[in-house]
């Protein structure tokens, strides 16, 4: 594969396709970079709130593939495989992917985030075993079971509300003293008869033989310890930006996310970032569709008068 587009975006979260879908209709020939289904995190969230548009919520297997299908008719391209590298060719910018480089005039990245591991025994042992990360997915096959949800942000709180629909009790296990995220969901887990709330305490061992059969539980303030029966496990105890791929060729803030000015501009002429993976993100659905469009105007002035601001 070889290819010279105005705009590569790599990453197919909604960030991402929010951002290509503009450049495209901004006349740019552009190209979106994605190993797998576009879609990103959002494909394993049943119920997202605060989409304009979408005054029920909207399941994030449906947002997205109907974002994909506007960039389809918009005339993006999709190339379905990792960027491996990222490096500066005169004025543009090289993609390193298996099958040859891309180049571009500018790159939006758009990489998003992973969660973070426990590191606990058992986590790796038994993914896919009990330990998941999509309440939507393995919901539906834990019915009138207990599962654990390990959390205590928006990312935890969606999935335990997804699960009670399923199960007979969730236990959300929170290392703070409360829960931090958006009131409505706050409110509907504050509510729910069947999600079980344990604060200031921390899983530290996830036990089992041929699956997950319980954890043991670290009160963080007393050092107590615990046993929880449980036939499953959902972390979401935290966000690592994907940006190791970079490998030093942007500043980077504390959390490894890219620093971003005001326009969504990194310290490097034609290279962006937007969603989660870059600085100060707000870590919403709706944010990450903003920052697409944001991206995509400042990308837009700086193909037609080659001028770039630096960032702030």
């Amino acid at each position: 594969m070889t290819g010279q587009y105005d705009v590569v975006v790599i990453g197919g979260g909604i960030a991402g396709l929010s951002a290509a879908l503009t450049t495209a209709r901004l006349g740019h020939a552009t190209a979106v970079v994605t190993e797998g289904v576009p879609g990103g995190q959002l494909l394993s969230i049943e119920h997202i709130d605060g989409v304009p548009g979408f005054p029920e919520g909207v399941a994030g297997y449906d947002l997205c593939p109907m974002t994909q299908e506007q960039c389809d008719d918009a005339g993006v391209e999709f190339l379905g495989e990792a960027c491996t590298a990222l490096s500066a060719d005169g004025e543009q910018w090289k993609l390193a992917m298996a099958s040859g480089d891309v180049t571009a005039r500018a790159v939006i990245i758009a990489t998003g985030t992973a969660l973070a591991k426990l590191d606990v025994p058992g986590e790796q042992e038994f993914f896919g075993k009990g330990v998941s990360d999509c309440a939507s997915c393995d919901g539906p096959l834990l019915r009138y079971k207990v599962a654990v949800v390990v959390g205590g942000g928006d990312s935890a709180m969606q999935e335990a509300l997804a699960l009670a629909d399923h199960v007979s009790k969730v236990i959300l296990i929170c290392n703070s003293d409360e829960l931090k995220g958006q009131i409505d969901y706050k409110k509907r887990v504050s509510e729910s008869e069947v999600i079980e709330k344990h604060f200031g305490k921390t899983v530290t061992k996830i036990i089992g033989d041929d699956g997950v059969a319980a954890v043991k539980v670290k009160d963080i303030n007393n050092g107590d310890l615990e046993r929880m029966e449980t036939a499953a496990v959902f972390v979401f105890s935290g966000l690592i930006p994907n940006t190791a791929f970079l490998d030093g060729l942007v500043s980077l803030d504390e959390k490894g996310s890219v620093v971003v000015d005001s326009g969504l501009r990194s310290s490097l002429k034609g290279l962006l970032a937007v969603g989660n993976v870059r600085s100060d993100s707000a870590y919403r659905a709706a944010g990450a569709m903003g920052d697409g469009a944001v991206a995509a105007n400042a990308v837009d002035q700086y193909l037609n008068n080659g001028k770039w601001r630096e960032a702030n």
